[in-house]
């Protein structure tokens, strides 16, 4: 699998679509770095850079691309694409 911090996912408990993407990548037992925004709020300015909108969840890869607000197909895809590029 990844190494740990790889992918990095700012989000928030409040949104419903973090907490789905957040319970997939745990079900998917990948290490992931995940920045909590309303613990750092200084952080939704770094997923605002990374992803050019204010939309969360921000999903940043080790490959340097990134996604937001991802459907789980979306993030099932990109990971097989990482691991198979390993």
């Amino acid at each position: 699998m990844t190494s740990p911090s790889q992918i990095r996912m700012f989000g928030a408990q409040w949104c419903r679509d973090c907490r789905r993407t957040k319970a997939q990548l745990d079900e998917l037992e990948l290490d992931y770095e995940y920045i909590d925004l309303e613990a750092d709020p200084a952080a939704a300015k770094v997923a605002e850079e990374i992803s050019g909108r204010t939309r969360i969840p921000v999903l940043l890869y080790p490959d340097g691309s990134h996604q937001v607000e991802p459907s789980n197909a979306d993030v099932e895809a990109k990971v097989r694409e990482l691991l198979l590029s390993d």
